[in-house]
């Protein structure tokens, strides 16, 4: 039948594919982080370069870190989640070949920004001692060359995602169940029923929209100086939202031209290394962290054991569908 097939297992190919993305995401970031102060113009407002030139670089070391401390010790405790009825041998499409065209957009274009922006906020302390100041000036032009590029597929990437996804992401009382039961990961034997996307799929959904819609618009307001409003408008959307909470947040909302480009600069580096750290966490769990996982996005099929214990809800229908589309089986006439 066209909705499910016989495959073997692959679950050393899996490996090798789960180590190569962590070596690449890892191993590269490692090598080419690179100082924020070092391609910007000073900023005159003191506390936002205090901002840029201390507290985010070092906190973000410190955050991004803890990320990957946090991840190692779930590993250790918890081991790779497996499947626990083991490989069916059959499969079920759960992304078409739109979909994994547009994940894979936002993603390899992600990488590349994320590697070129620490490059602009850690490398003159990591990457400059080891490759010297002529190599280090060579990498980092083409690093900044790179970033503004993959900026625009970044942002065509987050717009397809939109349109396939956006659906599936809406929050629904049964992921009051999944996270009280810790998504099934926690524990062995605690299945948490989901349809396609689970709730921590949809957190992770609408933190990769709503942050990169944000450092997409400060990104474009850094390639357009001193022309846009931006931060004046979201600081004026903000004081708004708090009179109706109850807060004053008084923001200021009548910023010159300069501190529009010193507010964007600060805000594009801290959304960033928000997203870095968020998607650190999803690609372990796509690779170490749930076995077979990335089958999903690699060939777009999932095997039904692990549909049936990760997505429940959504496998039971599909197989239900299929069922029902299946032409009759013939019978011996007596």
């Amino acid at each position: 039948m066209d909705w499910a097939h016989a495959r073997q297992s692959t679950c050393g190919l899996a490996h090798a594919r789960a180590f190569a993305l962590i070596a690449l995401v890892f191993g590269l970031a490692a090598g080419a982080m690179a100082a924020e102060a070092q391609g910007l113009a000073p900023l005159q407002n003191e506390s936002l370069r205090r901002v840029r030139d201390d507290l985010l670089p070092r906190y973000g070391a410190w955050g991004l870190g803890g990320v990957v401390v946090l991840l190692a010790v779930f590993f250790l405790l918890r081991g790779r989640v497996a499947i626990e009825l083991g490989w069916a041998g059959l499969t079920l499409r759960r992304f078409g070949r739109f979909e994994r065209a547009a994940h894979w957009l936002l993603a390899l274009s992600f990488v590349v920004l994320a590697l070129t922006g620490l490059n602009v906020l850690y490398g003159r302390q990591v990457l400059l001692p080891l490759v010297g100041a002529e190599a280090w000036a060579e990498i980092s032009s083409w690093a900044a060359w790179l970033h503004v590029r993959a900026g625009f597929g970044f942002m065509g990437g987050l717009a397809l995602i939109v349109l396939p996804w956006l659906r599936h992401a809406l929050p629904s009382w049964r992921d009051i169940v999944w996270l009280a039961k810790g998504g099934g990961l926690l524990v062995r034997g605690s299945l948490a029923p989901a349809w396609k996307f689970n709730a921590g799929q949809k957190v992770l959904f609408w933190l990769v929209l709503v942050g990169g819609l944000a450092v997409s618009l400060t990104g474009v307001a850094l390639l357009s100086p001193f022309r846009t409003a931006l931060m004046s408008k979201v600081f004026a959307g903000v004081n708004a939202l708090g009179v109706v909470v109850g807060l004053a947040p008084g923001l200021p909302v009548n910023l010159t031209p300069s501190q529009e480009m010193e507010h964007s600069v600060v805000w594009h580096g801290i959304i960033g290394l928000g997203l870095i750290g968020v998607v650190i966490g999803h690609i372990y769990m796509r690779t170490l962290g749930l076995q077979g996982a990335f089958r999903a996005m690699a060939s777009g099929e999932v095997d039904v054991n692990w549909a049936r214990q990760h997505h429940s809800l959504w496998a039971d229908r599909q197989l239900e569908e299929a069922e029902s589309e299946a032409p009759p089986r013939a019978t011996l006439a007596e």
